[in-house]
């Protein structure tokens, strides 16, 4: 059956909710909070000229989903693109599923003028880690940190 790559509506939200515990539920950095999860996804749609949110679909079941959004660079001088969360269901991996959400990213990016995508991953995440290089993304030498302001 073929899958289907398409811009996320609101009535998906429940089926990305639930891939988001998937996801965060392998985060050392993260907790899964159904809640959260449910603002940070409306924020998401809110806005698509700046925000994306893709989901891969098959029979209506959504089995993957991807998420970007637009931050001005002021070391390209052009838009960059952060991708925020990929996940996959696990029975739906190395079938090309995450590759295909990528691409769509990076067309959604480039067509909004990015010059750069970028995100984060778990450094424990070593099968993620293998993906990203094998779609060719490339580790830097700078170090996320984080402040929490609540």
């Amino acid at each position: 059956m073929d899958t289907l790559i398409r811009p996320a509506r609101p009535s998906d939200v429940e089926d990305m909710v639930r891939l988001l515990g998937a996801l965060f539920s392998l985060e050392a950095d993260f907790q899964p909070d159904p809640e959260r999860q449910r603002r940070g996804l409306a924020l998401m749609l809110s806005d698509a000229r700046s925000r994306c949110v893709f989901i891969a679909e098959r029979s209506g079941v959504v089995i993957g989903m991807a998420t970007a959004q637009l931050l001005a660079s002021t070391a390209e001088g052009a838009p960059s693109a952060l991708v925020e969360d990929v996940v996959v269901e696990v029975a739906e991996r190395r079938h090309g599923i995450g590759r295909r959400l990528l691409a769509a990213l990076e067309t959604w990016a480039r067509d909004r003028g990015a010059t750069r995508m970028q995100l984060l991953a778990d450094r424990e995440n070593a099968p993620a880690l293998r993906f990203y290089e094998r779609t060719g993304w490339r580790a830097t030498r700078l170090a996320c940190l984080r402040r929490s302001l609540s």
